[in-house]
């Protein structure tokens, strides 16, 4: 029986009621109303996660994304300038949670004055841009060049970008208003073929401080936090076949956190089966979950006895790592013009990097950074473990070569 804790409009308010009003709030405060411009999970509710990641000076607001429940992070950087206000980095979803995260730091350290969109590619960033700097009406929107759109190629402001706010990276950062605090370096444009590639790294000297977009990753042993507060991905591929219950418990998580970043990396890494359809039907009758939000029961997946060791191997005790997708669709089409990028990334003296997804921030040299990218060199010998999990990437790279959709790959440098 619920018990009434307080009188509201002359009636008892229950405990059921409160929390029932509580969550809603919550639900509220995490919506994302244009969710439909980019449909991946969680849709239209995105919970916030804000962390101080250096005393009084840069804080990260995470949220996740992805599709199957296979999602990570994506993070936005704030960072505040030496003259008073905030400078964004890649901006995420703007909900109210996330707006009143954002007030509290405005309340102490001043107005954003600046905010900018590091890629030219990731969707996943661009989309928050336009809606995010329509919450700030005094910021700066500084963009990647080259920006461009799919199917048709239309203006930033078509886009939802502001018109009369939003100016072009220059590619001389001491041109920019804050420059004197930050440099950054822009990988010139890759042309793919259907689309392009860039990316701007900065560079914050005062804390020594590099962050990055897509290029560069390190994969936590744990689950992230923002991932521990949206269990259901965790636990959905913590199972090992469809008639298992979805269980909360510390080896779930872990191990639910383990196969997202397999399948997040690789798609189809070898150490999973994928069953015929017939046989997932057949299974998805006796699943402990057949409701909606558990895909009806479907689960077409069949784990190998070895498949944790695919794990240690990929994250290589937390090592710095180019994607394999940027490493066999995307930088090896321009690898000269790429590491011609990561040398002068490499002469800044930073001491941590804080990329917009996995782990942040990373504690890495120059040196570190300008190792990941060994795979463009001749010199370099093969990661056996990235060419024994990558069948299916290399199977759609040569499809799309062969059907003049991409551009091939060009020599190692």
């Amino acid at each position: 029986m619920a018990i009434p804790t307080s009188i509201a409009g002359g009636r008892a308010v229950t405990v059921d009621e409160r929390i029932t009003t509580q969550t809603e709030a919550q639900h509220m405060d995490r919506l994302w109303r244009f969710w439909f411009t980019l449909p991946i999970y969680p849709y239209n509710n995105r919970r916030t996660i804000r962390t101080e990641v250096t005393p009084n000076t840069i804080w990260t607001f995470d949220q996740v994304q992805g599709t199957l429940y296979v999602v990570v992070p994506i993070r936005m950087t704030v960072i505040k300038l030496v003259g008073g206000g905030l400078l964004v980095y890649a901006p995420v979803a703007p909900t109210g949670e996330c707006l009143e995260l954002i007030d509290e730091l405005v309340c102490i350290h001043g107005d954003i004055r600046y905010i900018i969109l590091p890629t030219i590619s990731g969707l996943e960033h661009k989309v928050f841009v336009g809606p995010f700097a329509r919450n700030f009406s005094q910021a700066q929107v500084w963009v990647t060049p080259d920006q461009w759109s799919f199917p048709i190629n239309l203006p930033l402001s078509w886009l939802g970008l502001p018109r009369e706010r939003t100016q072009i990276l220059p590619r001389d950062s001491s041109k920019t208003p804050f420059g004197d605090e930050f440099d950054y370096a822009i990988l010139a444009t890759i042309d793919l073929g259907p689309g392009q590639f860039a990316e701007v790294a900065f560079f914050h000297r005062p804390s020594h401080t590099l962050l990055v977009t897509d290029t560069i990753v390190s994969i936590p042993t744990e689950p992230p936090q923002i991932l521990q507060a949206e269990l259901y991905p965790l636990l959905f591929h913590a199972r090992d076949r469809a008639s298992e219950s979805i269980s909360d418990t510390s080896a779930n998580r872990l191990q639910g956190w383990q196969r997202i970043c397999l399948f997040a990396f690789y798609f189809q890494p070898n150490v999973l089966e994928i069953l015929a359809w017939g046989e997932t039907f057949r299974r998805s009758i006796r699943a402990a979950d057949r409701s909606r939000q558990g895909y009806f029961g479907l689960y077409p997946f069949q784990w190998k006895s070895n498949w944790q060791q695919g794990f240690i191997d990929l994250r290589n005790n937390g090592r710095l790592l180019v994607a394999p997708i940027l490493q066999t669709l995307i930088l090896n089409r321009a690898p000269a013009q790429t590491i011609e990028w990561v040398d002068r990334v490499s002469q800044w003296d930073f001491q941590q990097i804080i990329p917009c997804h996995f782990d942040a921030p990373i504690t890495a040299t120059p040196k570190e950074f300008r190792a990941a990218f060994d795979f463009l060199k001749s010199s370099s010998p093969v990661d056996a473990n990235l060419s024994t999990n990558n069948n299916l990437l290399q199977q759609i790279e040569r499809q799309l070569v062969r059907w003049r959709i991409i551009f091939p790959a060009q020599p190692k440098v």
